[in-house]
């Protein structure tokens, strides 16, 4: 794969210009160095995805090595679930899979060899000691007591660390920096500490430990690493990683820094992960709420529709927040491509049509995925008792409702048009049947005489149906960003899972293996748990829904003031090509829609504009121009956001492309900025 394939970003322009220079003997060589302390969640499938990405493009090498250096934390459950995590993605380390621990008599030797050069000490302070000796921001540390041990003494002592003759925290070795220096991480800061605790893969072998900040250079500088590519909070770590490859004279990598995903609705804390676990508020890891990729397999993500939503939120040099909306279309955009559709009905009333032959079934076929021919198609039975979604019916229709009523015929889904007769209720007065007639004409659909419905409707025969469970998954938290509130756990969405246990599914359901994944039509798309489905009777997790229409006009109806009608002039009506676009100055009748950015990028030759690819609910996104590149030189910290787009605007031929809307910005304070809100509005909603 050539680097013209991928999207230019700061880190291929840094490998590319050292490749330029023929640094490395022209290698690129990438790794990926998970803690073995907990699972990986979806920013570590963005590290995963951008450093094998980078070796693949570029001809080279990717590793994964596990950063083993805390046995206290580390388990080989964990282990075991990182490598399952990383091949499911699609990485491939081939034969180089590597472990600090094959490193630590390395480590050891080379510390000591900073040790022979006067460049590191034992310090018998405590961490508290340390920590108030260590100075401020604008204030110097103070050099240790112990800081002028001679090298035999330290030798000895650390010799004496590593035979186990002291307690954990008696003692630790730092390596010999600057107490004075700007940055706080080169203040002779700590390689080495006491724990006596049973490792993984060594036992007891060792009781001192390295670092990470001495431990990961050395790593690199071992497997060769051309590239060693780090989130943001490594920036300021930097300058020590560099410090010791110098110390030491050996190969040296080049350390890169990048912005850490944060997503919207959720957290990416391995502490606050675990506490979620630890306390119970998800059933574990892999909860289908969890943003580990785990947990993500099982909500019924794929590994392409992570590459996608990776791939379109780039690599930035900042961080910001992504909303999860954003995931959630690349995930629906891969799903609908390739999940068979199936009809089940989530809550069931039933239909009884009273002029359909008794104890007559009928076949009807039915398309399995209409995005894709090659899927084929499928028969699911017909009989003159059904059930329908209880939401698919009101006994008094409010207004836009064209669902099945008393008296309204509605067209059921691959089958006939069919008219509710009676309504039939219990002693509690809660709707139990529905008595309706069928037109035997309108088979398949289509009424010979022409007339035309205005809702189609899904179903399941009742006496072919299967009931089964269908777990209803929603965001874990109630706000964007739970970490901003004082206590995370307080955002917690108690509706973040809903249990339905009679859900009614059409026959060829209950044939699905674990992991299948599927499309419930009208609901939304599913998944069959890997875990908890059997064989004849599978569990399904929703994934994510699809568009819902009718909420949304719902929800417009509810927030909308009455409208008054403008007193204006009457104008004649465009020609019938201008019909449904307006020039910029006739603001009365602007559509203001809500647009989600699902691509951003510079525009080359332009000096104020920016490219946005905007998602507003229509078959396909929008491309807008817009003039607010001072406010967003990196345009992909808009990813995910919602914005305010002129719908209805006619689309302008620019030299740089066709802009089809108008993304709307103010300014304040002196500053520029797109109208950007948080919202559960979806694209394509209007805004009043």
């Amino acid at each position: 794969m050539s680097t013209a394939e991928k999207p230019s970003n700061f880190i291929r322009e840094i490998i590319d210009e050292d490749l330029r220079q023929g640094k490395n003997n022209s290698r690129v060589h990438t790794r990926f160095p998970p803690e073995p302390n907990g699972y990986l969640h979806i920013g570590h499938a963005k590290s995963i995805l951008l450093n094998s990405g980078l070796a693949q493009s570029y001809n080279g090498k990717f590793n994964l090595r596990f950063d083993d250096t805390n046995p206290v934390k580390e388990e080989d459950e964990y282990v075991e679930s990182i490598i399952e995590d990383v091949k499911w993605l699609g990485a491939d380390w081939e034969d180089r899979l590597f472990f600090a621990s094959d490193y630590f008599q390395q480590m050891h030797d080379w510390a000591v060899a900073l040790i022979r050069k006067g460049l590191a000490y034992v310090e018998d302070l405590s961490a508290d000691e340390i920590r108030a000796l260590r100075g401020t921001l604008t204030e110097p540390g103070k050099d240790s007591p112990y800081r002028s041990r001679s090298v035999e003494e330290n030798l000895d002592l650390f010799d004496r660390m590593r035979k186990g003759e002291f307690p954990n925290g008696a003692k630790v070795l730092r390596a010999k920096v600057d107490m004075a220096h700007p940055n706080l991480n080169m203040r002779d800061p700590v390689m080495y500490r006491i724990l006596h605790a049973s490792h993984h893969r060594t036992g007891d072998t060792w009781c001192i430990y390295p670092m990470y900040d001495w431990a990961h250079g050395l790593e690199d500088s071992i497997e060769t690493i051309t590239h060693s590519i780090c989130t943001l909070e490594f920036e300021a770590h930097r300058p020590l990683y560099d410090w010791f490859l110098n110390a030491l004279d050996v190969y040296h990598p080049r350390q890169i820094e990048f912005a850490r995903l944060n997503l919207s609705y959720t957290v990416m804390s391995k502490r606050k992960l675990l506490q979620l676990v630890t306390d119970k508020h998800v059933s574990g890891w892999d909860d289908p709420r969890m943003p580990t990729i785990s947990g993500l397999r099982r909500r019924g993500y794929t590994p392409a529709s992570i590459r996608m939503f990776a791939e379109k939120i780039g690599v930035a040099k900042r961080d910001s927040m992504v909303d999860v909306a954003l995931l959630e279309h690349c995930l629906r955009d891969e799903l609908n491509r390739t999940a068979p559709r199936y009809m089940a009905v989530l809550d069931p009333i039933k239909v009884i049509i009273e002029n359909y032959p008794e104890g007559e079934t009928e076949w009807l076929e039915a398309v399995n995925n209409p995005e894709d021919p090659e899927a084929g198609k499928r028969q699911v039975p017909f009989s003159g008792e059904l059930y329908i979604e209880r939401e698919d019916f009101m006994e008094a229709p409010v207004k836009k409702f064209f669902r099945l009523a008393p008296g309204r015929e509605v067209r059921l889904r691959y089958a006939y048009f069919v008219t509710c007769k009676e309504v039939v209720k219990n002693a509690a007065g809660e709707i139990e049947t529905l008595i309706c007639t069928y037109d035997p004409a309108t088979k398949g659909g289509d009424a010979p005489d022409g007339r035309r419905v205005k809702a189609t409707l899904h179903w399941v025969s009742a006496p072919h149906a299967q009931a089964v469970q269908a777990r209803l998954y929603d965001r874990l938290f109630t706000v964007e960003n739970p970490l901003a509130e004082d206590d995370f756990l307080s955002t917690l969405n108690p509706n973040s899972l809903k249990t339905l246990d009679r859900v009614m599914v059409e026959p060829a359901l209950t044939g699905l293996n674990p992991g299948d994944a599927v499309q419930f039509e009208r609901q939304g798309y599913f998944i069959a748990d890997a875990i908890d489905s059997k064989a004849g009777a599978p569990v399904f997790n929703r994934t994510v829904t699809l568009k819902d229409a009718w909420a949304r006009l719902q929800k417009q109806q509810q927030n909308a003031p009455k409208k008054q009608k403008p007193k204006a002039k009457k104008k004649a009506s465009p020609p019938p090509e201008e019909k449904g676009v307006i020039s910029i100055d006739d603001f009365s009748k602007i559509d203001l829609r809500v647009g989600t950015v699902v691509e951003a990028g510079l525009v080359e030759g332009a000096k104020k504009l920016i490219r946005l690819m905007v998602d507003l609910g229509e078959e396909k996104p929008r491309q807008v121009f817009a003039g607010i590149r001072s406010a967003y030189p990196e345009p992909e910290v808009l990813l995910g956001k919602n914005v305010i787009v002129v719908a209805n605007l006619k689309p302008r031929q620019m030299s740089f492309g066709l802009s089809e809307g108008m993304v709307l910005a103010g300014s304040g304070d002196d500053r520029l900025s797109a109208a950007t809100f948080l919202s559960e509005l979806k694209p394509g909603d209007v805004v009043r």
